[in-house]
């Protein structure tokens, strides 16, 4: 079957099974698409996690009048089912919508749900990542979306609690604990043996970052978008890691995103989980000020990687294409993307933020004043793209995931766990 082909195939099984849904959520403006060219009262954005947009917002309304509504979900897998029901529906899309990498192919394969930005914000390719501008683009050469960020790779750690556990605490001698991960199944065992407490927080963060320290590797899908989960060698060293991880007994054992997980940050259940850029904003916000100083960022065990990282489009549904165009141009804009750097953790991708003073100085007071401009900016302009397929985020979250888990937790061995991955990746990364 060719590529084209398939494509046409998922196109339409995808929008067969979202026809079924509820209708779309509530949104400030129903409509039914294209531009009125008149100054709108308010622009609703949609975006999930810690984008960092809050007081960028608050500035925006300020310069123009015009009212932003910031809707936030929490969680990728709650978010997406809002975008997919909106466009199959008709309405309640936002005006403004983050699309991260896990679900952007999705989206490429019915470009026609979204607006061309090219023609509103003009000739940008030279202000971003050039890989990151190019993969915002849709299969017929429209501009989908400007890019947000990257999720450049490193270790969040709780300094007190490692210190209890008679580990060093600075950041520096903490990253030379584990060059790599064998070394950091050792740190685990030597802390677990101290505490009798779990080490990291899940062993599925802990294959996301091994996954996605496969630079320029195919994961779920070949380049080709043919599905290759149960073949890709770069999702099997992934794999072998976290089953390593589970064997040694360092893991919490608490579901990602769960409410367990998101106390556990505040709790002490854990010491350690992996942190992309973006994840800093999540760890600030689920331990809460009293834990403000006994975070700390080390260096991610193995090398460089990059996990998420996110676009901002405007669906054709708005009434308001120009004007959501300029809130876009706006927040991902160098100044823009320094404070949502500063606010929150997402990693710039315009060139000349990542060159700014403000964001290479900057220091983060939550996390015992951490360079973390410094500590992710300098290995940004290294990363290599890594091929996503158009249901990856489905895969990983549907198959991957909850096969781990069942391992993690003893309810299926080594080969049954594994036979249960490539079952369910079969199923949900179908097309």
């Amino acid at each position: 079957m060719s590529v084209s082909t398939r494509r046409r195939r998922y196109a339409a099984v995808a929008l067969a099974s979202v026809a079924v849904l509820a209708a779309a959520t509530a949104c400030g403006e129903d409509n039914e698409g294209g531009d009125t060219g008149a100054k709108p009262e308010k622009l609703v954005v949609d975006t999930f996690g810690e984008a960092g947009y809050e007081d960028l917002v608050k500035q925006y309304e300020q310069q123009t009048g015009i009212k932003i509504e910031l809707r936030k979900v929490a969680q990728l897998n709650e978010f997406r089912p809002r975008v997919v029901r909106s466009l199959a529906t008709g309405k309640g899309a936002a005006d403004v919508i983050m699309l991260e990498e896990g679900i952007l192919n999705e989206f490429k394969l019915n470009p026609g749900n979204w607006v061309d930005l090219a023609p509103l914000v003009g000739d940008k390719s030279k202000d971003y990542l050039s890989w990151k501008y190019e993969l915002g683009k849709a299969p017929d050469g429209r501009l989908m979306g400007l890019p947000t960020d990257v999720g450049g790779l490193g270790l969040c750690y709780r300094t007190d609690l490692f210190e209890a556990a008679g580990l060093p605490t600075n950041r520096d001698e903490v990253s030379a604990l584990w060059p790599t991960w064998d070394k950091f199944i050792e740190t685990g065992k030597n802390y677990k043996a101290k505490t009798g407490k779990g080490f990291v927080d899940s062993v599925t963060t802990a294959v996301n970052a091994v996954m996605f320290q496969q630079n320029g590797a195919d994961l779920f899908y070949d380049k080709e978008d043919k599905l290759i989960a149960d073949t890709s060698p770069a999702v099997k060293a992934a794999w072998d890691q976290a089953i390593a991880i589970a064997d040694a007994g360092i893991s919490a054992k608490i579901t990602t995103w769960s409410p367990e997980w998101n106390a556990g940050f505040k709790q002490g259940t854990f010491a350690v989980n992996a942190c992309p850029s973006w994840m800093l904003g999540i760890v600030e916000s689920n331990s809460g000020p009293e834990n403000a100083g006994k975070w700390d960022l080390a260096a991610v065990p193995g090398g460089a990687g990059n996990w998420g990282g996110s676009w901002l489009g405007v669906p054709t549904q708005s009434k308001y294409h120009a004007e959501a165009a300029k809130l876009i141009d706006f927040l991902t804009n160098t100044a823009g993307q320094v404070a949502a750097f500063k606010k929150s953790g997402p990693l710039p991708t315009n060139l000349k933020a990542l060159e700014d003073a403000a964001f290479t100085s900057f220091t983060n007071k939550y996390f015992s004043d951490a360079p973390t401009g410094k500590i992710f900016g300098d290995g940004v302009q290294k990363i290599v793209p890594t091929h996503l397929g158009p249901k990856h985020q489905a895969v990983k979250e549907n198959a991957l995931e909850p096969a781990l888990r069942a391992y993690e937790s003893g309810q299926a061995n080594k080969t049954e766990a594994w036979e249960q991955f490539t079952k369910d990746a079969a199923t949900q990364g179908a097309f």
